[in-house]
């Protein structure tokens, strides 16, 4: 299990195996995705729970590569994500 993964699950209580809600859209989890990247050569410093969120396949798509009113920011994902760390 990645770092970033680790820090996420033990924050909420999860264990392998959980099911895992997208904090966007509330379908299955795929992924733990950083909100603001690790970039090139992978900065632990990003490895903070203010920093991780858990998103399906779509909405990880739509952060990456979404356009126009399905993009979903860096900061909306922050803005969704505080709320569920508060």
């Amino acid at each position: 299990m990645k770092k970033h993964t680790k820090i996420y699950m033990d924050y909420f209580g999860y264990d392998v195996g959980d099911f895992i809600a997208c904090e966007v859209c509330n379908s299955k989890a795929v992924d733990i995705n950083h909100i603001q990247p690790r970039g090139m050569g992978g900065s632990k410093k990003k490895d903070y729970i203010e920093n991780l969120i858990a998103l399906c396949r779509n909405c990880h798509i739509k952060s990456d590569f979404g356009s126009g009113k399905n993009l979903l920011t860096k900061e909306k994902l922050t803005e969704i994500h505080l709320k569920n760390i508060i």
